[in-house]
């Protein structure tokens, strides 16, 4: 079966990771290497230059991050697909880079005929995510949710639901941000409602969830 042939810029910091990537790309007849880039910021200029189908992306480089580079690729309206290809497998990580535009997101101890079929899949329009990672699709609207309800919090609101999260009690909520014990009891009451909490501690594993 004759496949489109589709041009990747290989972005990473790391030589031997970066070389071992394009020597594998190289392989197949369908990919043409265009570019290889060891920071975002040659990357985003590259990407404007070659407009290549698709972008290996690291996450984690010196100066401009993954999602930095990302966030840059998206302003400058490069329409390449980006697949995100990092160690990283913290949830944060992946609500934030699929949030921001990536259009997967893979792990590098992912098998090689795995990476070049989800690469295919990628260029067929699918969204592409390394199989332990796919629970936490589930959980994007969920975070965003959360995230919408943490944020209507005031201030002092938050001073304390911090304080609370630490397994402080309102009396001593109330002696480390110097204010009565009866303010603290009126801030908590009007959080938990916010947060839409039972409890002081449903508010804590809130906080402490949102922060993961």
């Amino acid at each position: 079966m004759d496949e489109m042939k589709y041009s990747v810029l290989v972005v990473d910091d790391h030589p031997l990771m970066r070389k071992g990537i394009v020597q594998l790309l190289a392989l197949e007849e369908n990919i043409e290497v265009v570019g290889e880039a060891s920071n975002g910021t040659d990357a985003v200029a590259m990407a404007k230059e070659s407009e290549p189908d698709l972008i290996l992306l690291d996450l984690n480089m010196k100066g401009l991050s993954g999602l930095d580079t990302l966030q840059a690729l998206r302003t400058e309206e490069v329409t390449s697909r980006v697949v995100i290809l990092t160690v990283s497998d913290a949830r944060q990580d992946v609500v934030a880079l699929l949030k921001a535009g990536a259009d997967g997101y893979l792990l590098k101890d992912t098998e090689p005929d795995m990476l070049l079929a989800q690469l295919a899949d990628v260029m067929t329009g699918k969204q592409v995510l390394s199989e332990p990672l796919r629970p936490y699709l589930e959980n994007i609207y969920e975070l965003d949710h959360l995230q919408q309800k943490l944020e209507s919090l005031t201030r002092r609101e938050m001073q304390i639901l911090r304080e609370i999260a630490k397994g402080l009690s309102n009396k001593q909520v109330a002696s480390v941000l110097h204010i009565s014990e009866g303010t603290v009891k009126v801030h908590v009451k009007s959080l938990l409602k916010k947060l839409e909490a039972q409890s002081r501690v449903e508010a804590a594993v809130m906080y402490l969830e949102q922060r993961k």
